[in-house]
Formats: C-alpha cells, structure tokens, sequence
C-alpha cells in the first residue's frame, strides 16, 4: 500500500535534506515544508519578506497573521517558518515521553515548528512559534505532537509559544480579511507599477486623509465608478507595494502612513505574488 499522499517517506526526507530543506537563514533559507507539500487550513500563502528578502510559505491564515505581526515587529532579525527538528530527538523525546511520533503507515515523520525567529531582543534573541486554531486543541492527538514540539525546544534552551487565533488582535484578522481577497485580481507588471506611481502622488498630495477618503475624491475627480479607486488600493496594499503598519485599521488608515516600497523589492514581491 502506498504511503499517504502528504507523508514523506525516507528516501523523500533525505532528497529534501540534500536539497537543503529547512537548513540556511535570511534570504537562504528553505522551508521544510511549503504549501505545494500538504493541505492547508484554509488559505494557504506565498508572501515576499521585507526582513529575509525571500518568498515564504505559510499554510494558514492564522499563519500568515502571525507572520504579518512578526514582519512589522521592529526587533525582528529573521523569519524561518516551517523549521524542521531533528528526528534523533524528537524520536528520543517520544519514547521517554511514551508518546507515539509522528508516522505514516511505519515511516517515521519530520516534525517542523511554524516559526523560529531571531530577534535583536537581548533577552530573547530566539524564540518559536507554533500557530495553531483553537479548535484543533481538542484533539488529543494535536495535544500530544505539541507537548513533543514543546519538549524539543526546552532541551534547546529556545523559548516556545503556542498561538491561536485567539492572541491575534482583531484588527490584523479584520485588515488581512479585507486585503486579500483584493490578491487575487489578475493585474500586469506594468499596470501595477504605473499605479504605485498615480496613488503614491495623491497620498503626498493629502497625507492627512485617510486612504478611504483619498478614494472617494480620486472616484469624483476622475468620474470612476464609486469604490473603482479604494478597489485599486486594496490591491496595491495587498501585493506588499505600500508599506503600512498592519496594526491600524484599514478604515483609519491615513495616506500619509503609507510607505511606497523601493523598485527592487516591489518587483519581487510582485513576481511572488505572481506564482
């Protein structure tokens, strides 16, 4: 019988590792596991990073918040999501534990972490996350991996985190909700790029106003149909071509606080948000 289709079998796990899977750090980094790999929960994400200067690949949309809230963070030094731990030890753990690893059909499974983050933070230069939805706490079997996970991290002396959708403020969820959905709109290079030029004008021109106000009046000037231009802003933001702080909302987001990102980095989340 054939493994699982999202299992790995041991020749697979050795292929990743020679591929350098879940081994470098900043833009030479390799996820262990990307959203080509395994189902998601929900969305899953291919996001540019200002601090790694590379795609990453988140499988939630409680990952992709919880990403979002570490990008902006200024202590922030390096994102690696979907870190793998090191079989010898988590197999280690298990049995200590008598806590059955992770396997499929006898193979055993690497187990990987949603995120180890090194800070400038002299008080925790490194610390993990793991991002998981609330409801799955209630499976004794997510319990158990995660009490694996916790024990991995406490023998290498790494603070470790459980998050839910429940420590997110409401605010980032309300923000990612109302950007992305704007993503997914097929738009060129160039129209884009001609775009970031046209509104990053008028947001210099009233920096004061917010950026729903600076539609309205862009709508009236120009005689577009209402909505057209907060339309064309929503995908702007949501392709990373403005920078802003993901921690105020979108309704009160001023011109002004919007941040048009260099052409060089543009032109590569672009081409991420792409793919």
């Amino acid at each position: 019988m054939a493994l699982k289709k999202y299992g790995n079998s041991e020749t697979k796990n050795q292929k990743w590792i020679r591929e350098g899977r879940g081994a470098g750090s900043g833009s030479l980094y390799k996820p262990w596991l990307t959203v080509r790999d395994i189902p998601s929960e929900g969305r899953s994400h291919r996001l540019f990073g200002h601090k790694s200067q590379r795609t990453h690949h988140l499988l939630s949309d409680l990952e992709l918040a919880v990403f979002l809230l570490l990008e902006w963070h200024v202590d922030t030094l390096d994102i690696r999501e979907q870190f793998p731990l090191r079989l010898e030890d988590t197999k280690a753990l298990a049995d200590e534990a008598g806590i059955d690893h992770p396997s499929i059909q006898g193979v055993l499974q690497i187990m990987s972490s949603d995120f180890l983050v090194n800070t400038s933070d002299s008080f925790r230069p490194k610390f993990v996350l793991q991002a998981k939805y609330a409801e799955a706490l209630q499976n004794p079997r997510t319990i158990e991996k995660l009490e694996l996970e916790r024990r991995y991290w406490l023998q290498k002396g790494v603070p470790w985190m459980l998050v839910t959708e429940q420590d997110i403020p409401k605010v980032v969820i309300q923000n990612i909700n109302w950007l992305y959905p704007a993503k997914r709109d097929e738009l060129d290079n160039d129209t884009i790029n001609e775009r970031v030029v046209i509104y990053a004008h008028h947001f210099q021109q009233a920096p004061e106003k917010t950026i729903i106000e600076v539609a309205k009046r862009l709508d009236v000037a120009y005689g577009l149909p209402e909505g057209q231009s907060l339309l064309e802003i929503r995908q702007l933001l949501a392709r990373r071509c403005f920078l802003f702080d993901i921690l105020v909302p979108s309704i009160k987001l001023k011109a002004g606080e919007l941040q048009a990102e260099n052409i060089t980095t543009m032109s590569e989340a672009l081409r991420v948000s792409n793919q």
